[in-house]
């Protein structure tokens, strides 16, 4: 039967404006007990300890804090679930978090509360990294089941990007016990959400969502939702199939008495076994299936000089323009192998990885020989990488297969053991099986491994092509585990290499090729590809195809970036800095360089932001590259002396009570980059000195944010105090904002996101 959490603890505070929740474990303990005590009697299965924001970054007596929280959830009797929010810092590269940082900070919370609880639950959400950096940490210091809940809007994407499908992809590689929705939206609201949950997932859902959408009623946030309205919501959340219901922001234990009472007849249901192959980046999710996929393998220092320097000189500039290169020419993964005797390997290839995340959304197959390389990679990855690789060594296979059920990942299993690589298609399909077997020692089904049969040169033998297709088919079809090839070794020593591989390819594919590691930038190859896809049924009506041939144009090399307005949409700082130089040089006006290139390529990404086809951390990027440009301007201004101060000042700030600026922080970047002069105040701002500073900067308009449902009622009071002492107008936004709330406070105009923000502001200056 389905199992019940709890509802809204800092909601049945009634904290005063900010009051924070967790030092009443301690200040007032029968205050929290009382409400923990309310929920055991309305039903609830789990008590949730009041430890959400105990973390290292707010409080210095964390330890203490969660002890107490998680001694007074087990005096309710029931079970109690340790509880870890988000940190309210964006992680690096978005920013300035480290991740091992975020790890730790979980982990000294994880080990404080797990002596007496039953279960940890990560929710509240927004960001794939941090919620990797909580799920490691939990794993890490404890035996607990581990429960991930995330926020997700209504078009189904988290903050940073993350559609459904990629959030439960890295969950489930990384272990976790059950997955699910939290706060932000409405029961109505997660009904959509948890059928395209089910539609992804093979594990038990969790659903808490908020008492319907906040609203200010006489200065005070209340939730729209009764306890019966919501309680038959939850039977109809319930009846599509979960494990885990429960309440957040503005249920109480009314709620939870009302859900229980419908729906603890229900039988819990966990969705069926899904066996895709599935690989991702923070964004994006790449199946491997039965329409074959493209790695990119030119960040390869094989055969690479200009590449081989690069590295030895740690530029990263090289492995991001050829990353760059091939996801525009329609490869799906990109293969990371930065391996050179003279370096680094470790510390480059996670240098490489972070750099390249940073910059695009493709997934990346992270290719080394180095298990602590790898496992250095795995760990700092943000998603659910491609592996490359193991092999039939047993050696090698206890090194490796550890770090895949750990970290999660789709692991490429190269048909080669203690004797070598076998001549004939038999003797690799037996270091296949064998590999698939120990695998599944570990607990690493045959939909996370992908098998190489490895291509020799047929200079060397005539039979080497037959062999290694014999192979791929046989695995494919008989043994039902996807297949890779490294296309190009196929050619080596022979003339118009580029001819044999093509052929060797469109070979390769038709006798079950999942996944080729090619050239994408190779016009015949790709030509391959598509026409193969159309011909066998992969492609509707021929659109990618047609696509292709109607805009393909050769590629071979990489050209530099030496476009301002290309550098700031790819979100490449050094480039976006040297093209801005060059332009000021050539006798380019400051202004005209702003108008003609920074701002047309801010107005394309933010389009795509808002078109979903590209997320937050690109979106930041781009800020970075376009502040790396005008920072360029500024310095050639003030050494003219023609420095000029823009006249439109906006007063930003994180209204008082509120310690929380990670939206505050974004629009900021995005304001100050398209030419405002922003003030920041920072957070925790007191209404008069938002006031003041308004009126002491003859700022125009103020934007205000607020996380915290407690706090909105001093935005209500700032905005009050704004429209009685000056003629300046009012922008809101925040995660506990809503258009009917931003009027029910008098706000001038709301903000659903950061580009809404520059939206209102070019409108409301004229621009």
């Amino acid at each position: 039967m389905i199992k019940f959490f709890d509802g809204g603890m800092g909601s049945m505070l009634n904290l005063a404006a900010g009051e924070l929740p967790e030092p009443l474990n301690i200040s007032e303990p029968e205050r929290v007990l009382k409400i923990h005590m309310a929920y055991a009697e309305a039903g609830a299965d789990f008590i949730t300890a009041n430890t959400f924001g105990a973390n290292a970054l707010k409080y210095d007596n964390v330890d203490e804090l969660v002890r107490a929280g998680v001694a007074l959830a087990k005096k309710a009797g029931k079970k109690v679930a340790l509880d870890l929010g988000p940190t309210g810092k964006l992680l690096k590269p978005m920013g300035e978090l480290n991740f091992e940082d975020a790890v730790g900070l979980y982990a000294q919370v994880v080990n404080a509360g797990k002596d007496g609880s039953d279960v940890i639950i990560i929710e509240t959400m927004s960001d794939t990294y941090e919620l990797k950096a909580a799920v490691l940490a939990a794993k890490e210091n404890s035996d607990l089941p581990v429960i991930a809940s995330m926020i997700f809007d209504e078009k189904s994407r988290m903050l940073t990007g993350a559609d459904i499908q990629t959030a439960c992809t890295m969950l489930e590689g990384l272990g976790v016990d059950a997955l699910g929705f939290n706060c932000g939206l409405g029961p109505k609201q997660m009904k959509p959400l948890l059928r395209e949950l089910r539609a992804h997932t093979s594990l038990p859902i969790i659903v808490m969502p908020n008492a319907g959408l906040p609203e200010s009623v006489n200065g005070k946030t209340v939730y729209n939702v009764s306890p019966e309205e919501f309680a038959a919501d939850m039977k109809e959340i319930a009846e599509i199939g979960v494990s885990y219901l429960g309440g957040c922001c503005g249920t109480t234990p009314g709620h939870i008495a009302r859900m229980t009472a419908l729906c603890r007849d229900i039988p819990d249901s966990v969705p069926e076994k899904k066996n895709k192959t599935l690989v991702t980046s923070y964004s994006q999710t790449v199946e491997i299936g039965e329409k074959p996929v493209v790695i990119g393998e030119r960040i390869n220092p094989t055969g690479k000089k200009l590449f081989k320097e690069a590295l030895r000189n740690n530029d990263m500039d090289y492995a991001v323009r050829e990353a760059l290169a091939q996801q525009e020419k329609g490869a799906h993964i990109i293969d990371v192998n930065v391996g050179l005797p003279e370096i680094d390997e470790v510390k480059m290839l996670c240098d490489t990885v972070f750099n390249l995340q940073s910059i695009t959304p493709l997934p990346l197959q992270l290719d080394s020989a180095d298990a602590t390389a790898l496992e250095k990679a795995m760990r700092m990855y943000n998603g659910k990488p491609m592996i490359n690789s193991v092999n039939g060594k047993e050696s090698n296979m206890k090194e490796v297969f550890p770090l895949v059920k750990k970290y999660g990942g789709v692991l490429v299993c190269l048909c080669l053991d203690e004797s070598g690589i076998p001549e004939t298609a038999g003797g690799r399909i037996e270091i296949a099986k064998k590999i698939i077997a120990r695998a599944q020692e570990y607990g690493i089904g045959k939909n996370d491994l992908v098998v190489d049969a490895l291509t020799m040169t047929v200079s060397t033998n005539k039979n080497n092509a037959i062999e290694t297709l014999k192979a791929v088919k046989y695995i494919r079809e008989e043994l039902g585990v996807g297949t890779v090839l490294g296309v190009s070794n196929i050619s080596f020593g022979l003339p118009n290499r580029g001819a044999v591989n093509t052929a060797f390819y469109t070979l390769a594919l038709e006798n079950g090729l999942s996944a080729g590691i090619i050239n994408p930038l190779s016009e015949p190859m790709m030509n391959a590809y598509y026409s193969f896809n159309a011909l066998r049924g992969f492609d509707d009506n021929c659109e990618e195809y047609i696509h292709f041939a109607s805009n393909e144009k050769p590629a071979e090399k990489v050209e530099a970036v030496s476009d301002l307005k290309t550098s700031v949409i790819r979100g490449m700082k050094d480039d976006a800095a040297a093209c801005a130089g060059a332009l000021l040089d050539g006798g380019k006006g400051a202004l005209d360089i702003i108008n003609e290139y920074i701002v047309p390529a801010l107005d394309k990404v933010g389009a795509d932001f808002e078109a979903n086809r590209l997320f937050l951390p690109q979106l930041l990027m781009s800020a970075d590259s376009a502040k790396a440009a005008f920072d360029v301007i500024k310095k050639h201004l003030v050494l003219t002396g023609s420095e000029e101060k823009s006249g439109n000042k906006i007063i930003i700030a994180t209204v008082e009570g509120d310690i929380h600026d990670i939206g505050k922080n974004i629009v900021k970047v995005l304001l100050s980059n398209y030419g405002y002069d922003v003030i920041d105040l920072g957070k925790d701002v007191k209404c008069e000195t938002v006031l003041e500073e308004t009126i002491k900067h003859g700022a125009k308009l103020v934007a205000l944010s607020a996380l915290m449902t407690t706090t909105v009622v001093n935005m209500e009071k700032t905005i009050k105090l704004i429209h009685d002492n000056t003629d300046a107008k009012t922008l809101v936004g925040g995660a506990v904002l809503t258009k009917s709330y931003a009027d029910m406070i008098n706000a001038d105009y709301y903000a659903k996101d950061a580009m809404e923000s520059v939206r209102i502001a070019k409108k409301f200056f004229g621009e």
